[in-house]
Parts: C-alpha cells; structure tokens; sequence
C-alpha cells in the first residue's frame, strides 16, 4: 500500500474524542486497535481529571469577585443581569468539567461552552470591576480543549473580541482590553498544544496498533503462500506415487488371477490396494488441511462409518451419548482419525468381525470407544499384521497427547478395544 492509499485509508474519529485516525468502515477494529483508543480514552479521562479542581477554583473565583465587585449580585436592576450572568457561568462550567461531558454530543458541548462565553461576555460588561475576564477566559480555554479546531477557534476568537468590545464599553484602558486579549490568546495556545500532545500520542498507539496488524497479516499471508506450496509438492508427490501404487497392486491382482494364486495372496493384494486408496485420500486431505480447508471431525464420523460398512464390507454401527457439543479443531480431528486407525485395523486383522462405535458426551470429557467382536479369527489374517507400518496405535497416541486427551488399547475376551479420551 502507497503512502497516499495509506493517508486515504485512514478517517478521523467522530467528535468528543481524540484526534484519532480509523481504518475504512468496511474493515472490523481489531483487538489492538480497540486496546489503543481504551488507553488514549483513560489517557483524556485522567487529564480532565487532572484539571477539575482548577474549574472549580474559576468558579469560584468568579463568583467571590462578583460579590465584591459593583454593582453586587441582586434580585432587580443590574444587580439582576448580574446574578443571572454569575449562574449561568457557574452552572456551565460546572457541567463542563463534569466527567460524563465529553460523552455528550457536539451541540451540547458547543451550547453549554458558547452559554459559557455569553455568561463571562455580560458579567465583564455588567461588572467591569470584577474577576469576570477570567469568566471569558475559561471559556476560551474550553472552546479550543473540548471543540474541533475550526469551531473552537471560532468560539474562543469571538469570545475574545466579546470580552474586549465589553471591556472598552464600559470604559476599560487601553491596557486592560490588552490584557483581557492576551489573556485569553495565552490559555488558547495552552490548550491546543496540551490537545494536540495528546492527539499525537493517541495517533502514534494507534497508528503503531495497525502496524503491528498488518505485520501479522503479511505473516499470515506468506504462511498460507508456503503452506499452498508444500501442500502443492505434498500432492504431486503422494499422487504420483500412490497411484503408481494403486496401479501396480491392480495389475499384481490381475497377475495373481491368471497365476491363480492362493487366496491368501489375492486377499492381501486386495488389503494393500485398499491401504492405497485410503492412504491417498488421507494425503488429498492433508493437502486440503495445508491449504485451509476444513478438516474432518466427529461431525463426519457418520460418514466414516457409513464408508467403511459399503466399502470394506464391516459390521460397524455408531451410536451417539449424551447431548453433542462443539469440540475443539485439534481434539475433533484427533478422535475422528483414531476412528479411522481403529476401523481399519478391524479390517485389516478382524475381518467379519462385529464392531460397534460410541462417541460419548459426558462432564467435560468426550470419549470414544471402538469394540470389535469375533468369534473365530479367521487364520489367514495371522499373516497380515505386518502389512501396516506398526506406527498407527503410536500415532494416535501421540495425537491425542497433543490434543490432551489419552488412549487406551488392548485384547478383550471377545475381540479388541479402543478407548479415547479428550477434555472437551
């Protein structure tokens, strides 16, 4: 992305808050970013904090100048603006420093300041003799703090050339007008540096956030690009060889039938051609997990089943306990491929055996127990068991380690069982 796609990409936030920058609607905040505009908001939750003593304290001030000042507050005459002036202020700047304002919306922000500004505007003009500069100023100094800066220097410049205009009015030196100006000119820069500090650093969290984002999709990307590639090698390899397998075991069956070769040796071509198959659709999987594709689990269990009872001609039932649940990626796919070692294993060294399937919901933990029944092994299976690797109840035990689940395998007085485990 060009450093103008970057600037157009970036929108600043609605007002009330820090100048800060988000990314187009149509992309979600992440996590960091969230975590960036949390801290830039306590940030300017603890300044103005910080600073509502000193409101307080102007409060204050005006209100014991404008008692001592001529003509005091009063119920009639100008004694009357002046109290009206001296509560209005008061009340403004109090729901001004409150800390549920900057939650509020623009107009309010902006009527509350600007009746701020009337209030320090009338008692300078009503009571010349009095704090009520320092009225104005506080207002000046909100209007650039709280506002955006095209509407606070607006309000805070007519605020200025109203506290001015009321100070000559009534009769004001030369001096005095001055110094009401420079007053107020100085508590505006004040607060637009202190904003503009603190917008810069909400920015830079912010701007850091996404940086940090983007760093991890690149990663994410070039894992994705490596993994398509080594699923891409993956399969080239594994496809050309197990169907150079595949078409090799159909031509040693076709062999052995001319031969008329024992059926014991029809049977195992039989039984490693169906490994072929199987060993090919488990690398077509394996390729479709590098490249992101879902990976099979308990949900497909029923298929599996259903493909070993058609295909491989096995007595296999399933039955489910207990109420189904949402399990973990890892811990799905480790059960459902011990299904998928346990059934073969049935048909490799029990064929016609009976065997049920249990996939048991129960507590916190999800087992699966794979029982095969037989009542007489037929003795041309003896010479089989070493057609497999003899890794495939080690691999599962390592599979289901990793998932933090067990496993438990061996002889019963009728069969063999398989008992797995995993905490979910």
């Amino acid at each position: 992305m060009s450093p103008s796609d970057q600037h157009a990409a970036l929108r600043p936030i609605p007002a009330g808050r820090s100048a800060f920058y988000r990314l187009p609607v149509d992309k979600p905040e992440s996590a960091r970013e969230a975590q960036a505009r949390a801290r830039a908001d306590q940030r300017l939750r603890r300044q103005r904090d910080t600073l509502r003593p000193f409101g307080l304290v102007v409060i204050a001030a005006v209100a014991i100048g404008a008692i001592d000042g001529h003509p005091t507050p009063a119920g009639h005459g100008t004694g009357l603006g002046v109290a009206a002036a001296l509560a209005l202020f008061a009340a403004a700047l109090a729901l001004a420093v409150r800390a549920s304002f900057i939650d509020r919306s623009r107009p309010v922000q902006t009527a509350t300041i600007a009746a701020m500004a009337a209030a320090g505007v009338s008692l300078v003009a009503l009571q010349p003799d009095g704090a009520a500069e320092l009225a104005g100023a506080a207002a000046v100094w909100m209007a650039v703090a709280r506002l955006p800066l095209a509407l606070g220097a607006t309000l805070a410049a007519a605020t200025t050339v109203g506290l001015a205009l009321a100070e000559a009015l009534a009769g004001g030196s030369a001096a005095v007008v001055l110094a009401a100006i420079l007053l107020c000119a100085l508590l505006a820069l004040v607060a637009y540096f202190i904003k503009q500090a603190r917008s810069s650093q909400d920015t830079t969290e912010l701007l850091l956030a996404q940086l940090e984002d983007a760093r991890e999709d690149q990663l994410a990307a070039a894992a994705v690009s490596e993994r398509g590639r080594i699923a891409s090698e993956l399969h080239d390899v594994l496809a050309h060889s197990l169907s150079g397998a595949a078409i090799q075991l159909q031509g040693a069956r076709k062999l052995a039938e001319h031969e008329q070769a024992s059926p014991q040796v029809r049977a195992a071509i039989e039984r490693a051609a169906e490994l072929v198959r199987q060993g090919l659709g488990s690398a077509r999987q394996a390729v479709g997990a590098l490249r992101g594709e879902e990976l099979p689990g308990v949900a497909q269990l029923d298929k599996l089943v259903a493909t070993f009872r058609s295909d491989m001609n096995t007595d296999v039932t399933l039955t489910i306990e207990g109420s189904a649940r949402p399990l973990p990626a890892e811990a799905s796919l480790a059960l459902y491929r011990g299904a998928q070692e346990a059934l073969t294993n049935v048909a490799r060294y029990a064929p016609g055996a009976t065997t049920t399937v249990v996939l048991r919901y129960a507590g916190g933990l999800t087992s699966l127990i794979i029982d095969d029944r037989i009542a007489n092994r037929p003795p041309d299976t003896a010479g089989l068991v070493g057609v497999g690797g003899g890794n495939g109840l080690k691999g599962m035990r390592e599979r289901l380690e990793r998932a933090g689940g067990r496993m438990q395998a061996g002889a019963t007085d009728s069969g063999w069982r398989v008992e797995l485990e995993v905490p979910a």
